[in-house]
């Protein structure tokens, strides 16, 4: 398919999406549009963030959508307000030229009020996140008897942000013989649970390698020691001087920080994250998408929605836990066909991540080296020589300055006037980068890497971690990210190093810097996760050796067996009647 006149799309979607700029469809729409318009069999795609999915399901379902009838024949459920507010725009946009049509977006951090008089004024298409159509589902002011299609966007972030009792609700409310339509970046468990239980023998398209990052993208790792990772971003970030990139961070506490330390060392900086207001958030992502801010520092779940074609560089401050959210991140550049670069500062125990994230993505990771002060120096002292090669002005306004401007210098010889004139901005990072240590971490520490490295700085030394015991897991519905969260959110005055995490189904291990032990056992006094009461302890044991999720907890054994002597050989003294254990128990 070499362009969009060959789909049999109605002209005035062709006309509206010619404006705008489409010619050729890209690979996720060149599959997903006729299957739309030739089918109504349930469809599963799977591809990456970025790939024009909106276009792909919104202008089939606007070419068969019926107009006279104003009330909700389709439904889009996504993760964020972002998102929702960024389809909306694109279908409004697709459906500039058909008269009559209306889509109304729903999600929460906005009065519900004024979406319930949208809805009742009529609308053809609902596009919202689960929360808030639920809610309005209970109040009847949105029924979905009618609904025809009903489409799941990034329906894997929807699960990982826990919608899924929402998501299983509003599938149940909705008709059987709809055409239910399942995007999503990675296939999860749960994703085929609902492909099985909600969807009648669903057609599966998969663009590119499933979890692959993007063709265009490069990927880059630097090895420093923790204490030296804001001083690498801080390189990163000067040794790119036209970066317009996303910085990503595990918690909303670091990231707070980090931006913060970032604005007041004079970087053009702002933060994204779930403490602010939706109007701050309105605010901060604006100026973000205008590159009025060159560097947005922000959580995962905060950047859902974010839609920017532009980015040169995504840097991992922290690395996910979930290992599949990097896809996630370094899909956000190289968009539109163009390239970018996808940065990850690590610590010595992460080396082993980097060689999953390989197999995972399918791609070479290259490490590469922090980058020294001559080298920056030299960056930005071409960059500011190229800035003003490249100035504009305007002659009559320069010129009856000059004579003065003339004689103030006429002291100076031709090349020390350029050496006054190039050091008033490049002065600040002469005398920064002055003696510049080296943040790379010796060859030899990292020896071994992939093979369960230890590092040499304390922190991350075993022995100053404590093991503690946590009585939710996998069956609360909480992840490895929920962890650290809750941790934070308890002591949101410490910088708390969490260390291992090991999920479990009805409890969780996790190691935390020693010197917090009591701050953070006091600080779960009396706290809860949803309904259940935590109860946090320090571990005494190392734990299992391998992951138990999904098993049921073993009977004791005085419940199972009774009070039966262990078998004990080989461990301390000998038991003084040796028994058959095995054939007891047989």
């Amino acid at each position: 398919m070499d362009n969009f006149n060959e789909t049999g799309l109605n002209p005035e979607i062709l006309k509206a999406i010619a404006e705008i700029g489409f010619e050729k469809p890209t690979p996720v729409q060149e599959k997903t549009i006729p299957w739309l318009l030739e089918t109504n069999t349930d469809l599963v795609a799977l591809a990456q963030t970025g790939t024009g999915k909106t276009a792909a399901f919104g202008l089939p379902i606007l070419h068969k959508i019926n107009v006279k009838d104003n009330t909700p024949q389709a439904l889009v459920l996504c993760p964020t307000r972002e998102l929702a507010m960024q389809i909306t725009k694109d279908i409004s946009n697709f459906s500039k030229y058909i008269s009559g049509f209306s889509v109304v977006p729903v999600y929460g951090g906005a009065p519900i009020t004024g979406q319930m008089k949208d809805l009742k004024k009529g609308a053809h298409m609902v596009v919202g996140t689960p929360g808030r159509i639920l809610d309005l589902i209970k109040r009847k002011v949105l029924r979905l008897n009618k609904i025809g299609w009903l489409v799941l966007d990034e329906a894997d972030e929807m699960l990982n942000m826990g919608f899924k009792d929402d998501i299983d609700t509003i599938l149940a409310e909705t008709p059987s013989e709809r055409q239910t339509l399942l995007f999503s970046a990675t296939m999860p468990g749960e994703i085929e649970r609902i492909s099985k239980q909600y969807m009648n023998n669903p057609g599966k398209i998969e663009i590119g390698k499933r979890n692959a990052g993007a063709e265009n993208v490069s990927h880059e790792y630097f090895i420093v020691h923790a204490k030296d990772r804001y001083e690498t971003l801080k390189r990163l970030a000067d040794v790119n001087p036209d970066i317009y990139g996303i910085v990503f961070c595990r918690t909303r506490q670091e990231t707070k920080e980090v931006a913060d330390k970032l604005m007041q060392d004079g970087y053009n900086a702002d933060a994204l994250h779930g403490d602010l207001s939706q109007a701050q958030r309105d605010y901060v992502m604006n100026r973000f998408r205008l590159k009025h801010l060159q560097i947005l520092v922000a959580t995962d779940v905060a950047a859902r929605g974010l839609d920017v074609n532009d980015l040169t560089h995504v840097i991992n401050y922290d690395l996910p836990d979930d290992l599949e959210v990097y896809v996630h991140r370094s899909g956000r550049t190289g968009r539109a066909g163009k390239s970018g670069i996808s940065c990850s500062i690590i610590h010595m125990r992460e080396v082993g991540k980097m060689r999953e994230l390989e197999r995972i993505t399918r791609k070479n990771f290259e490490l590469k080296k922090v980058p020294g002060g001559r080298e920056i120096c030299e960056k930005q002292l071409f960059k500011l020589v190229d800035k003003v090669e490249k100035i504009q002005f305007d002659d009559n306004q320069i010129d009856s300055y000059l004579p003065v401007i003339f004689k103030k210098l006429e002291w100076l010889s031709r090349e020390d006037l350029i050496k006054h004139f190039v050091s008033v901005e490049f002065n600040r990072f002469l005398e920064y980068y002055k003696n510049a240590p080296d943040l790379n971490v010796r060859e030899k520490d990292t020896q071994g890497r992939g093979k369960g490295v230890q590092s040499k700085d304390r922190r991350f030394d075993k022995k100053h971690f404590s093991r503690f015991h946590i009585n939710v897991g996998s069956k609360h519905g909480i992840k490895a990210t929920g962890i650290i969260g809750i941790v934070n959110d308890h002591n949101p005055k410490l910088k708390i190093e969490i260390g291992k995490i090991e999920l479990m189904r009805n409890f969780t291990f996790f190691e935390a810097d020693k010197k917090y032990e009591q701050e953070i056992l006091q600080s779960f006094k009396n706290a809860n996760y949803g309904d259940v009461a935590i109860n946090v302890s320090v571990s005494k044991s190392e734990g299992p050796k391998f992951s138990t999720e999904g098993f049921a907890e073993r009977p004791k054994r005085s419940e199972k067996y009774g009070n039966r002597p262990r078998k004990t050989e080989g461990f301390g003294d000998k038991p003084k009647k040796k028994k058959n254990f095995y054939k007891e128990r047989n």
